[in-house]
Order: structure tokens, then C-alpha cells, then sequence
């Protein structure tokens, strides 16, 4: 059933995981369970494999920067799910696997013979792990549902952005990813509930309801005080002083002094300690009430110097601060360098690839990232061989009719 495990191949090698689906929610899940050692194999359309391998805003050479990461440590079989004989080899596949996960929408899986009732018939521990923009069940589960459409009802893209404007987004898929943390999550909890009883269970997890769940006391707030949480940019309400502050050569700061004992930190530095002890400032509710005009005092001092020795200043001091950080501020950080943050991967075609690397960490049994995305059915031989004693003949008649 599961694949064996070896010394140092991290927590989760004794599990096989069959990835089905394409772009991010799924095969996100299955990169996190395959960071920390699973066994993955994606099952990919015949000749176009997963869009996936496209996408992405820049290309080097013309290869997708997002597949190698999003399809690492992963083995990439074809598998044509739209033929008969293509469903019969993922369900063979899925009988000697412990984990599924696919990002289909609703009843798409029962169409082709895969649905769960169907599938744990050969295999009654099989935990089956769907994403989809609405969840299995509801009036909206037949819909087509995008990450943005889930950001969108679960609430953060209204309360995303500056008062007066659109909603906007944050520059990743945060909604496709949320629903596949939560995914991963749902599939740990099942695979710990089945090593006590044996059994398996579906994992149904909806990317609004993921981004719903993010969204603090926005629920009570309404219900409760009639309170709607708006657009407030680069603030959160009654929350100061936290927020980005000019410096003398043109950089940004932020700086996080809300909490009572921190803002005395700050206005000692400050050299104003006696704002520390201001009615007008004093509490944290009496700061939120006189956010903008804080930000001001505030805004006014950190003009005065330069951002490396400022943030020198106020790390010294205890205030927690720092700059707005682009990906070349990472590569250059002795911090991310320390954690080992960012990991060098090599690639057939791109060489030595730079991507972020396994969190969060293990102390005893490590996450690491074995291997970058790899080709289209690189992998058809060895797992159709292995698992299912396919010999090169029968794979290359498979090949000719397009299953695989």
C-alpha cells in the first residue's frame, strides 16, 4: 500500500499520494506532503501535461519559473482520464496508493469511475483529498470556481485595499493556496484518525471557506455590533502605531509599536517619552483613536534618518520594524542565508534553480526538496512498471492509442 520508507526521507515517506487536478490547489497540497518525504505521483494529460508548465509571469529559455517549484519532489506520469483504459490505470494506481487528491469539480471524478464510493472499493484506507472553489455539497458545488471567485466570497478581497477604491489583491493566488494548506491539513488529521481505526475518509476542502476561515471576527463583528470592515490600506483599524514610514534616503520602514510597553520603547528612542504617558496616547484605544495624527509624529522622525541606521535604532530597542522586502532583499539577507530560507535546485535546463525552501522545519525529520518539477511522463516507465508490472511493450502500445 504505502511506499517504503528510508532513513532521513523525511515524516511522510511512507506515504504514496496519486495527485490528480492541475494549476495550484491540488497540486499544491500534494507539494506540501511531498516536501516532507510522500511519495507523489502526478498524473498528467498525454502531450500537455498540467497548464502549470506554462504559467507564470516570466519564463527563462521558455520554461515555466512556477513548475519547478509547485511540481517538485513529485514523479510526472501521463495518464489520458478522459479515456476508459486511462480511468482503469488511475484506479489501479489509486488501489496501491494511501492519499488522492484531486481538483475537479464536483462529480467530475464520479463520471469517470473515480469516485470515492468507487474507488475505496479496492482499497477501503484510501483517504480522498478534494479542493474546489465551493465544496462538494451545497447550491454553488456545481459551479466553475476560481481562486479569485473563492477571495472574493469568503470576504478578503472586500477588506483588501485603500478606502475609496476597488477591492484589490494580494500579487499571489492566496485563495488556491489557503484552500491547500487547509487540504493539508484535513489530510494529516485523516491520516492520523486512520492509523487509530483503519479507516479512510473524504477531505473536502472549499477555497472560500479556506479564506473565510481567515478572516478573524469579521462574523461576529457584523452580527453582533452591525460593524462592517472596510478597506484600510497599509492600517488595520484602532491598531497604532503599525504602519510604513518615509526615510531621509527614500526607503520605507515599517514599524510595530501597538502594544503599550512597545510604543514606550519607541517614544524613548524617540527622544519624546513623554507621549508614552499622554492621555492622547497612553492605551492602545486611545492610540487607534488618534491613528493618522500618530502616524504623523511618527512619520516626521523617521524622515529625519536613513533606513539602515534607523532600523540599527530601533531592532537595538527593542521595536520591531523592518523594510518591505522584494526577492532580491531575500537573496541578499544574512537571515534567510542563516535559516537556509531559500534552496538551490538543480534543473536540466535552467541549472541551478534559487526556490523558497521546506517549511516549517522539522528538528528530527526534515522536509528538503529532493527535485525540481520534473518533464511530462518522465516517470511512465518506472511507476507503470513498478506498480503495476506494465512491460516497455504494453507502455508503447499505451502510448500509440493515447492513454498514456
Amino acid at each position: 500500500m504505502t511506499a517504503e520508507a528510508t532513513p532521513g526521507a523525511g515524516a511522510l515517506a511512507d506515504l504514496r499520494v496519486v495527485e490528480m487536478g492541475q494549476l495550484l490547489a491540488g497540486p499544491f497540497c500534494a507539494q506540501l506532503l511531498g516536501d516532507f518525504g510522500a511519495e507523489v505521483i502526478k498524473l498528467e494529460s498525454p502531450g500537455t501535461g498540467d497548464p502549470m508548465r506554462q504559467w507564470g509571469r516570466e519564463q527563462s529559455n521558455g520554461a515555466s519559473l512556477w513548475w519547478p517549484v509547485v511540481a517538485r519532489n513529485k514523479k510526472s506520469v501521463t495518464c489520458n482520464l478522459r479515456d476508459p483504459e486511462g480511468q482503469r490505470l488511475a484506479r489501479e494506481l489509486i488501489a496501491q496508493a494511501d492519499i488522492v487528491i484531486e481538483n475537479f469539480r464536483p462529480g467530475t471524478m464520479e463520471r469517470w469511475g473515480l469516485g470515492y464510493d468507487r474507488l475505496r472499493e479496492g482499497n477501503p484506507e484510501l483517504i480522498m483529498v478534494r479542493v474546489t472553489g465551493y465544496g462538494q455539497t451545497g447550491p454553488y458545488a456545481p459551479r466553475a470556481g476560481y481562486g479569485s471567485i473563492g477571495e472574493a466570497m469568503g470576504g478578503i478581497r472586500y477588506t483588501t485595499g485603500d478606502s475609496g477604491h476597488r477591492p484589490a489583491r494580494t500579487g499571489i493566488s492566496i485563495g488556491d493556496s489557503l484552500a491547500a494548506v487547509f487540504a493539508t491539513i484535513g489530510t494529516l488529521a485523516a491520516v492520523h484518525h486512520r492509523e487509530k481505526t483503519g479507516q479512510g475518509q473524504v477531505v473536502d476542502s472549499a477555497i472560500y471557506e479556506a479564506v473565510l476561515a481567515m478572516m478573524e471576527s469579521l462574523l461576529p463583528e457584523y452580527a453582533l455590533t452591525g460593524y462592517q470592515r472596510e478597506r484600510t490600506g497599509s492600517v488595520l483599524p484602532n491598531v497604532a502605531p503599525s504602519n510604513v514610514y518615509p526615510t531621509a534616503d527614500g526607503e520605507m520602514v515599517l514599524i510595530a509599536a501597538n502594544q503599550d510597553t512597545v510604543f514606550a520603547r519607541l517614544t524613548e528612542l524617540m527622544d519624546r517619552p513623554e507621549l508614552a504617558v499622554d492621555e492622547r496616547y497612553r492605551s492602545h484605544t486611545a492610540r487607534g483613536a488618534r491613528m493618522a495624527e500618530l502616524d504623523d509624529l511618527i512619520s516626521a522622525w523617521t524622515a529625519g534618518h536613513d533606513a539602515e541606521p534607523l532600523l540599527a535604532k530601533l531592532h537595538e530597542g527593542g521595536v520591531p520594524a523592518g523594510r518591505i522586502y522584494t526577492a532580491r532583499d531575500m537573496f541578499a539577507d544574512p537571515h534567510f542565508a542563516a535559516r537556509e530560507a531559500i534552496v538551490r535546485v538543480a534543473h536540466p535546463e535552467l541549472g541551478e534553480l534559487p526556490m523558497q525552501n521546506v517549511f516549517p522545519k522539522l528538528s528530527v525529520t526534515p522536509g528538503r526538496v529532493r527535485h525540481a518539477g520534473p518533464a511530462l511522463g518522465e516517470h511512465n516507465a518506472a511507476v507503470y512498471g513498478e506498480l503495476l508490472g506494465l512491460d516497455a511493450d504494453q507502455l508503447a502500445k499505451l502510448a500509440e492509442t493515447g492513454v498514456i
